[in-house]
């Protein structure tokens, strides 16, 4: 039973329902979720911790752990990042074909929930101030992608959610305040919301991909234009 137990806790950790760095439900509440004694709970949970699935935090709980790891800061990748420009634009390639096909299989796959959480993203986004709205702009994308219910995307995207985080935050700083650049990413938003909302798979990822792109083509546009693009997250300043 115990090994049933953790089974299924490992298809939610996989489908992305149990989130990395998502609590797990408490031992009475996963006993009566499931229908079994907190004592076969307590075992699937120490099996799972055991093999690194999940990790606990004294008096905190249990939290799904990384499947893939990020990079540490001090990786060669962050590295990399933080020193070269090129980087950037070579992580929006990578953004445009795996946050497209997510935006595709999300509008495919998403369950009620996963749609109520898709449009209280978008809603907070909407709402927030655009020059300081990075976290939330990045929220938004990470709710479809936990919308996909592909685990290998989810953990693979999940996996450079600070490089990620940083191409959004370079996007908010350079953009945010150039009318016509800015009116654009509302547009794409605004697309990429309803198409997956009204479970229009191939317009999301059409969307999707075409919001990454413009907003690498417009960076590299200004950063040619200018001398030097603003990546606050990584140098706090303008190069150069």
């Amino acid at each position: 039973m115990s090994r049933a137990v953790a089974h299924r806790l490992e298809q939610l950790i996989l489908d992305g329902s149990l989130a990395p760095e998502q609590m797990i439900p408490s031992e009475r509440q996963l006993a009566s979720r499931l229908g079994v004694s907190r004592a076969i709970v307590r075992e699937a949970l120490h099996e799972l911790q055991g093999r690194g699935v999940i990790k606990t935090r004294h008096g905190k709980g249990s939290f799904v752990s990384h499947m893939v790891p990020e990079p540490a800061d001090n990786s060669p990748m962050m590295q990399m990042f933080m020193e070269h420009s090129r980087t950037l634009y070579d992580l929006f390639e990578v953004r445009q074909e795996l946050e497209g096909k997510a935006a595709y299989l999300a509008a495919e796959r998403a369950t009620e929930m996963d749609q109520y959480q898709i449009t209280k993203a978008f809603e907070a986004m909407e709402k927030a101030d655009p020059l300081t709205n990075a976290e939330l702009d990045h929220a938004f994308h990470r709710a479809i992608v936990n919308a996909c219910h592909n685990p290998v995307l989810i953990h693979v995207l999940n996996s450079l959610k600070e490089l990620m985080l940083n191409s959004v935050q370079a996007s908010v700083a350079n953009l945010s305040h150039r009318d016509a650049f800015k009116r654009q990413i509302d547009k794409h938003h605004r697309q990429i919301y309803h198409s997956v909302i009204s479970r229009q798979a191939k317009w999301a990822q059409k969307a999707a991909m075409a919001h990454v792109a413009h907003v690498s083509e417009a960076l590299r546009t200004i950063e040619e234009q200018e001398h030097g693009l603003i990546r606050s997250s990584i140098t706090n300043q303008s190069p150069g």
